[in-house]
């Protein structure tokens, strides 16, 4: 058994992880999914990891996955406690000391949105919420998803991270095939730039823990086994 720490993404609530929540219980491992206080402006990137901690607790064997903008505060847990696997799921990778406003210079986002956009026909980077974000979701799902969003702080998205070196632990990628936010060629890039590690790919879109919980949960539970 192992405790899967859920960190989920900007503006977002701990419910977004509540299908794989119960797949990972039915598989006999613990799950902590809270609701990080990301609307909370005295509370940056450091606070909101060691609010996190605390809510972990004495927890042990523990697999923090961290998904879309929750990238930047899953590397300060693994920095913080000891943990069996580092997973980013479709998620910004930071660089050490960088604000995650930058990130998207940094990483030379907007050129590889573009770039997928004209061969996808615009549905990369469109503003519609369920083309973008819940491509592949139920509808009522995602209108689910979308009447809990919340605000993200500045605190936490203009302030440089406070890694000072990724974290020396078993770190694996996850990709969505069909994400429109984040296009596949760009994390088949990124990964292995700044983490050193070849991206897993499995079929979803940006929010694969509600259109493809099953498969998103083998992939998780596939890192238990050395």
């Amino acid at each position: 058994m192992a405790t899967f720490v859920l960190i989920h993404g900007g503006g977002d609530v701990g419910w977004y992880w509540h299908l794989v929540e119960a797949e990972l219980r039915a598989r006999g491992h613990d799950v902590v999914a809270p609701d990080l206080p990301c609307e909370d402006e005295t509370k940056g990137l450091e606070e909101t990891a060691d609010w996190l901690v605390q809510e972990i607790g004495d927890r042990r064997d523990l697999v923090v996955v961290g998904q879309s903008f929750g990238g930047f505060t899953a590397p300060l847990i693994a920095d913080r406690l000891s943990v069996k696997v580092l997973v980013y799921l479709a998620a910004m990778i930071p660089a050490p000391g960088e604000r995650p406003a930058d990130w998207w210079d940094n990483t030379g986002y907007a050129e590889a949105a573009e770039k997928q956009a004209a061969k996808d026909g615009g549905l990369t980077g469109n503003k519609d919420p369920l083309i973008e974000y819940y491509n592949g979701v139920p509808k009522a799902l995602a209108e689910e998803a979308l009447s809990r969003a919340r605000d993200q702080s500045n605190a936490s998205y203009y302030n440089p991270s406070p890694l000072k070196a990724h974290p020396a632990v078993p770190t694996k990628f996850i990709l969505c095939k069909d994400d429109h936010l984040f296009p596949v060629d760009f994390f088949r890039r990124l990964a292995p730039e700044r983490l050193g590690v070849v991206p897993d790919e499995i079929p979803g879109c940006h929010c694969v823990a509600l259109s493809h919980p099953k498969e998103l949960t083998d992939q998780l539970e596939s890192y238990l086994t050395p």
